[in-house]
């Protein structure tokens, strides 16, 4: 051993947020998840077009409609948030819960033979900016 310990430190406290600029970090996370959920929210409001880049199947205009409306919302709220004065963390827990979801859900209808593997995979960048987001939450300390 040369100079010190060199005990293993997982990968996720060497990411602890807080030694990463953790406000400009999350700001810059919300922002991209943001935009990858008003790219989502175009490929649902239209999925005989934009959404067969991801495969996704046609369904009802009804169906198409409520999913990518809320789908933008969620995307509009985390602008919302990463334009305040402060990061709101029960808001900031309820879009990771949210993209949680989003994944599992993904999951399972590829699982089932519902979803592409296309779909699923957009799932898992939720995944990601949810698992961010809860590392976030953990690391930072409440005001």
């Amino acid at each position: 051993m040369m100079g010190g310990s060199t005990q293993f430190e997982p990968l996720w406290r060497k990411m602890n947020p807080v030694n990463m600029g953790s406000d400009k970090l999350i700001r810059r996370a919300l922002f991209a998840t943001a935009m990858f959920n008003f790219g989502a929210a175009l490929a649902f409001a239209f999925p005989l077009s934009v959404g067969q880049l991801i495969s996704l199947p046609a369904a009802p205009p009804i169906y198409s409609a409520l999913c990518a409306g809320f789908i933008a919302l969620f995307g509009g709220s985390y602008a919302w948030l990463a334009m305040q004065s402060s990061i709101s963390r029960p808001l900031l827990a309820f879009g990771a819960i949210g993209k949680t979801a989003a994944f599992v859900l993904f999951f399972a209808l590829w699982l089932y033979g519902h979803a592409s593997l296309l779909l699923m995979l957009g799932g898992v960048g939720d995944l990601a900016f949810a698992t961010l987001f809860f590392i976030w939450l953990r690391a930072v300390p409440a005001v």
